[in-house]
């Protein structure tokens, strides 16, 4: 995927937004925990203060007595973190063991009867704890005496659950971004599948495999869908179109090259040879640019316009080679078939007849007397070559331009390679020429991913040729 990447931008979004949301999460639980430990902590100070409070008294004298200490065994073990303290108005001063040697510093102001204090204060050993209190006025020898109780916790004891807990949560959050991330890329991909598979339809359809894009798709992608097939029916009407004036045209060309053809004959038979032969020369050259353009015409629309269907291609090569062995040029060479019987190829009838035409009847031409027409079984291609003097190497690259002619001999002028050319163009194949093991031309159609478009040095570097020939 690159920066472009629609599935990367979609699964990056979604990545951002999972983790602003767990780093929300994730604080927000933080924070409930650390004041629900509060709350417990708190809960807790107030039980010790009620077990207090049911134990604490004054004797006849005035004096504090505790009747019975708190049950938690952490008020006996010094600086365990929990702490009590009662202390009244005259100085009296009751303390846990875990008090040890000090006392808890309480603030000025003094709760009323009834009421519970909290507050954070400073506790032995350098502890920050809880503290919550409360005061009860006792009557001793009439008089009133205010007694106020304390009890501390330490509060590393929320400090440490909150680590804890802040480090399961971060391992718990990592977890459930990964599951979220994956299902991001999982639900991203079932998002674009349709675009995806508007993808395999544009290109079937560009391969001649169908006409237009399926219709049943999600209604979002729906519009898309049936705007593309109103612009393959447009296209497809305008190119009919154009076939058509092509086709007006080349045939209006028809009657002033036949209008030539006979003066040329009437000035050679006045004599006239230098000119009827540039005038045949002139004549030969237009109707092979016509015949280039009916071809190119007609190839395009049913190629890009209609269902490509398989045809089977060893029958085919052998109706052209008789059609071929009835010409002059093809009497004189041996033609061997040696096509797979089970080969079909994706192509028109009509077309493939055309291209193979003109290669088989090009190769019989040039031939000193063999003409092989094979296959190869690793790639769907098909290869006409001959034993003639084949191309120079500094020529292959030239061969299929437009118009191109290596030699003035007569005959026949086809469509030549470069007209070969421009059909496989029409489904996506090329045509690619090398030298013959039989030592002259291999002409090989393929398509364009198994084919190269032009010849290389490499393969044209052993066709050595003492004289050129026709394409």
């Amino acid at each position: 995927m690159n920066r472009h990447s629609l599935r990367l931008r979609l699964v990056a979004g979604g990545i951002v937004a999972i983790l602003i949301a767990l780093g929300i999460a994730g604080g927000a639980l933080f924070v409930l925990f650390e004041r629900h430990v509060s709350r417990t902590l708190a809960q807790d100070l107030d039980v010790h203060l009620k077990q207090l409070l049911a134990n604490i008294d004054l004797d006849p004298q005035g004096k504090l007595i505790l009747t019975q200490t708190p049950v938690d065994p952490r008020f006996a073990d010094p600086l365990s973190g929990l702490y009590w303290q009662v202390g009244d108005d005259h100085g009296q001063l009751l303390r846990s063991r875990s008090l040890w040697d000090s006392a808890m510093e309480l603030p000025a102001d003094r709760p009323s009867p009834g009421e519970t204090h909290q507050h954070e204060a400073a506790g032995p050993g350098g502890q920050r704890v809880l503290v919550a209190e409360r005061a009860i006025t006792f009557s001793a020898a009439g008089k009133l005496v205010t007694v106020r109780l304390a009890v501390a916790e330490d509060l590393a004891r929320v400090s440490d659950a909150s680590s804890a807990f802040a480090k399961d949560l971060s391992i718990a959050l990592v977890v459930l971004g990964c599951v979220l991330a994956l299902a991001t890329w999982v639900q991203v991909g079932v998002g674009l599948r349709p675009l995806i598979a508007l993808r395999r339809g544009v290109a079937d359809i560009r391969a001649g495999r169908i006409r237009h894009l399926p219709s049943t798709v999600p209604s979002e992608v729906h519009p898309l869908v049936e705007e593309v097939n109103a612009l393959i029916d447009a296209q497809e009407h305008e190119i009919e179109r154009s076939r058509g004036r092509a086709a007006d045209l080349a045939h209006g060309l028809k009657t002033p090259l036949a209008a030539l053809a006979a003066d040329s004959s009437r000035l050679r038979e006045r004599g006239e040879h230098d000119i009827a032969e540039d005038i045949e020369a002139v004549g030969e050259a237009m109707g092979r640019h016509v015949d280039r353009e009916l071809a190119r015409a007609r190839v395009r629309g049913r190629a890009r316009g209609a269902v490509a269907t398989s045809v089977a291609v060893k029958p085919l090569v052998g109706s052209i080679i008789a059609t071929v062995t009835r010409t002059p040029e093809g009497a004189r060479a041996r033609f061997e078939n040696l096509v797979a019987n089970d080969l079909s190829l994706p192509l028109d009838r009509t077309d493939l007849a055309e291209i193979l035409g003109n290669l088989i009847e090009n190769a019989a031409r040039h031939s000193a007397g063999c003409v092989r027409i094979t296959t190869d079984d690793n790639r769907p291609s098909l290869a006409v070559e001959d034993d003639g003097e084949g191309i120079e190497p500094a020529h292959l690259s030239h061969v299929i331009e437009r118009g191109t002619r290596l030699d003035e001999r007569g005959g026949a002028a086809g469509l030549g390679l470069a007209i070969v050319q421009d059909v496989l163009d029409a489904y996506e194949w090329g045509l690619e020429l090398s030298k013959s093991e039989l030592g002259g031309l291999k002409a090989t159609i393929a398509p364009k991913s198994a084919a190269s478009r032009l010849p290389t040095s490499s393969k044209g570097s052993n066709a050595s040729s003492p004289s050129p020939r026709k394409a």
